[in-house]
């Protein structure tokens, strides 16, 4: 499988990483409900996408509040060939959902926590998760660099985050690369943040380029577990999910269609079993 360089980083990535929200899902605990998740089904997708020349793996502590980060830890220990993405900042409310603090001792305390899970001690690429407005910029993405001079985080890149805020963040330090939404269903960024990390020479990682599964072949929402968070997702209303499926082409279509993006450096893609992890490694170019 190619690799391609993540922005200005040392880092050279295959086309294709494992996503793991959807191993992350345990019903009742995390409200993003994929339905069940058999962690040895779990361990056996990354070991099948790691097999067939994938490279990197995306997770964060939102995922089933810490749960897919010990899952790669335990499908990772001992190998030092894979690299390991992973975000900070979101946090668990008592009420069950989640809020942002990018603080820089939540940061410091996010990125030691995830460290264990992983059983790692250091990350490739650290992303704040998403936005938060009561704490600027510069103040995370100074506590970020620290990080990088002590040797627990490599580079560090942004997650849902603006132009304007990617802009402050540049102005203290080095911005690897860019995480956000793009599918052939999701194509808000096109006019945004695709043209902007062109201009600025960022990486760029896109997230659900299947578009949560409902790009890929053979997707049926009647399949779906009760509680999974798909069956009332906005997709589901679209009236021509089954033209676009069709001419997109499925899944290496979906794919193909984020990775032709001058921009894109790399789709990330949730798998669950090592069906689908080989789906991903055909797909991949």
């Amino acid at each position: 499988m190619e690799r391609r360089p993540l922005g200005g980083s040392d880092l050279e990535i295959s086309p294709v990483g494992v996503g793991t929200a959807p191993i992350g899902s345990v019903p009742g605990h995390w409200w993003v409900n994929w339905g069940r998740q058999d962690e040895r089904d779990s361990v056996a997708a990354i070991h099948a996408a790691v097999d067939g020349g994938v490279n990197w793996i995306d997770t964060a502590p939102f995922y089933g509040w810490g749960r897919a980060e010990e899952v790669v830890g335990k499908a990772l220990c001992g190998r030092d060939d894979v690299l390991v993405f992973t975000k900070c900042g979101t946090l668990r409310g008592d009420d069950g959902g989640d809020y942002m603090d990018l603080r820089p001792e939540s940061v410091r305390a996010d990125v030691d926590a995830s460290l264990r899970r992983l059983r790692r001690d250091h990350v490739d690429l650290l992303q704040p998760h998403d936005v938060d407005p009561t704490v600027p910029i510069e103040e995370t993405w100074g506590a970020i660099l620290e990080l990088i001079a002590e040797g627990k985080v490599r580079h560090a890149g942004l997650s849902n985050h603006p132009p304007d805020l990617v802009e402050r963040a540049l102005a203290v330090g080095p911005v690897a690369s860019l995480q956000f939404e793009y599918s052939a269903l999701q194509r808000r960024e096109e006019a945004r943040l695709l043209p902007f990390a062109l201009e600025r020479g960022l990486g760029v990682l896109v997230w659900a380029p299947l578009a949560s599964g409902f790009l890929t072949d053979g997707f049926e929402l009647e399949e779906l577990e009760e509680g999974d968070f798909r069956r009332t997702h906005p997709f589901a209303q679209r009236a021509d999910l089954a033209d676009v499926r069709r001419e997109i082409g499925g899944t290496t279509g979906a794919l193909r269609f984020v990775l032709s993006h001058p921009a894109v450096t790399g789709a990330i893609v949730g798998v669950r079993n090592e069906r689908e992890a080989r789906e991903i490694v055909r797909s991949a170019p």
